[in-house]
């Protein structure tokens, strides 16, 4: 459940971000102790309308909450917590969710651009703090004054000197080295990750970025015999429509199936459209069912089918072996079969 949590520092970290810390409260410290890699959802209601939006924590596990926010156009969400929230206000947040889950030590990749940088830096921070942990950051931005956590980056690099690589890359600021000056396309990510980024031996690769940038490094890494359970992505932006969905023609418009969900040990049955994402049909009857973006990205409201057939229209958030147990992304999964049940608590 969402908890009012007051806003005890926001940081200014270029014109367009900010870093936003959370107070907790003494008798919710157990609720909202998070891992590394994970996310915390923020609840906002303007004119009567419910709006939800999911943010990376960037501090280290062990630290308060701490979300890292880069303004977007018309950002609804963006805008009001970059240019509005000051310390002492009250954001409504639910504990934080996700399933990336880095523990200290060992040796790892992390592949960032713009805000993606967010996830990865609790990821880094946390990694290292294993006495034989290495971890080797990419991270491309527009220009020098874009780049989100500069001082946290450098402070990661001060503390634990060779065990902790950065190599920044710039797409529209010229740099002394070729390789570091352009966009993190295939080729250049193939370079980096065979020079002075080595890909091989890694235990696991972090990468956050937007859509194209992640297609194009999982392509990469594949090429360069990376196994896929060793890879994880996370989207901050898809920059793409979902693909319509394909519905078998004996499946006509309008008919129904009978969804039955099961949240916080509570099930619920009731009739949804076949042509409706399972959480748009059931939150009529359960408006307290976990979403965020809505879009396949963040897996807020991931659950286990284990009764019936689904079709996701998208998934950006599971990682294959999750979608082979049977795991789907509600907001993107619409009914197969007559009768569909999916587990939350699972």
């Amino acid at each position: 459940m969402f908890h009012p949590l007051v806003v005890d520092r926001v940081e200014r970290l270029t014109d367009d971000a900010v870093a936003v810390t959370f107070a907790v409260p003494d008798d919710l410290r157990d609720t909202y102790a998070f891992a590394a890699g994970q996310s915390l959802t923020l609840r906002r209601v303007v004119d009567g309308v419910e709006h939800r939006r999911s943010y990376s924590i960037c501090a280290p596990v062990g630290a308060a909450p701490r979300i890292g926010v880069r303004e977007i156009p018309d950002g609804l969400f963006s805008r009001w917590l970059v240019r509005e929230v000051a310390p002492g206000a009250t954001v409504e947040v639910l504990p934080p969710t996700g399933r990336w889950r880095a523990e200290p030590g060992g040796r790892h990749l992390c592949l960032a651009v713009g805000s993606g940088i967010t996830p990865l830096l609790s990821i880094a921070g946390t990694a290292l703090t294993g006495p034989d942990a290495d971890v080797t950051l990419v991270y491309g931005n527009r220009t020098s004054a874009s780049v989100m956590f500069a001082e946290e980056v450098a402070d990661l690099k001060d503390r634990y000197g060779a065990r902790f690589s950065v190599v920044h890359v710039l797409s529209r600021e010229p740099r002394d080295v070729e390789l570091f000056s352009g966009r993190l396309d295939a080729d250049r990510l193939r370079r980096l990750l065979t020079t002075v980024a080595p890909v091989a031996g890694v235990d696991h690769v972090w990468v956050c970025g937007p859509f194209a940038m992640v297609v194009v490094a999982r392509e990469v890494l594949a090429e360069l015999g990376v196994p896929p359970e060793r890879v994880h992505v996370e989207l901050f932006h898809v920059d793409e429509p979902p693909p319509d969905l394909v519905r078998a023609e004996a499946v006509p418009t309008g008919e129904t199936a009978e969804a039955t969900v099961v949240l916080d040990g509570r099930s619920t049955t009731a009739r949804v459209p076949r042509d409706v994402p399972l959480l748009d049909g059931l939150q009529a009857t359960r408006a307290d069912l976990p979403f965020a973006c809505k879009g396949g990205v963040c897996g807020t409201c991931r659950a286990l089918v284990r009764d019936g057939s689904v079709r996701m229209r998208r998934n950006y958030a599971l990682e294959p072996a999750e979608v082979d147990a049977g795991y789907v992304l509600t907001c993107q999964a619409v009914p197969e079969t007559e009768r569909v049940l999916v587990d939350f608590d699972a």
